[in-house]
């Protein structure tokens, strides 16, 4: 059976069941898809109007900097051919010299939750920090998520504050999916689904997926406040 998360002088440690990390695991592969591919199933960087990929921006630098070894090294490079924009997969528009592409918020609501508008009720404005920025995000969350997976490959987990931060985080990120998945929008969504809590009377799929809610909410909650012991 589960233990809750506690602090120790050994760092951050519980415990968990081989079937309650293995549910985990899939959990955690699960919002790892859904975040690399676009809609369509094609890798994000490969998505028409996305970025191009940093193989793909290597290859732009190197076709720059060979024009400029034939006899074009005297002239200035126009902004977007420079090595170093093609390098980061930006140019000097993305700052306000021109205009910044747009890029459309994900149509799965799920993911939505996961990579919301920046500000709300401007959709021009969101757009354009999104194409600055959801590369970079996505990144991070999966980083995280794959993190969180490689934690639960034994049965006692022992975390120092930073996997536990992301660990926290990849939790978090399921518990976003979740919420969506059933629906929760005020606290009595919130109530309706905690009200959920015996798995042998589970009769369908939302009841199911409120249980795993409640379970990732605890374990979530459990290691949140171990956190928090640290800083005392």
């Amino acid at each position: 059976m589960a233990r809750a998360f506690r602090n120790s002088p050994r760092g951050i440690v519980g415990q968990l069941e081989r079937t309650e990390r293995d549910l985990l695991r899939n959990l955690f592969d699960d919002v790892v898809i859904m975040l690399e591919p676009d809609d369509a199933g094609a890798p994000v960087d490969d998505a028409p109007g996305k970025r191009p990929a940093p193989e793909e921006s290597l290859a732009s630098a190197q076709d720059a900097a060979a024009q400029a070894a034939d006899g074009e090294s005297e002239q200035e490079l126009a902004p977007e051919r420079d090595p170093l924009w093609a390098l980061t997969g930006l140019s000097p528009e993305d700052f306000g010299d021109g205009e910044t592409p747009a890029l459309d918020p994900p149509s799965d609501p799920a993911v939505l939750r996961l990579l919301p508008d920046a500000v709300r009720d401007d959709p021009e404005a969101s757009a354009a920090f999104r194409a600055m920025t959801e590369r970079g995000l996505r990144q991070s969350k999966v980083a995280a998520l794959r993190a969180a997976t490689m934690v639960l490959e034994s049965a006692h987990i022992v975390l120092d504050e930073a996997a536990a931060q992301r660990f926290a985080a990849a939790l978090n990120d399921v518990r976003l999916v979740l919420a969506e998945r059933l629906d929760i929008r005020t606290d009595a969504d919130s109530e309706r689904v905690h009200g959920v809590d015996d798995w042998a009377d589970a009769e369908s799929i939302d009841d199911y997926l409120a249980l795993v809610y409640n379970f990732v909410s605890w374990v979530q909650e459990s290691l949140m406040q171990a956190l928090l012991e640290t800083l005392e």
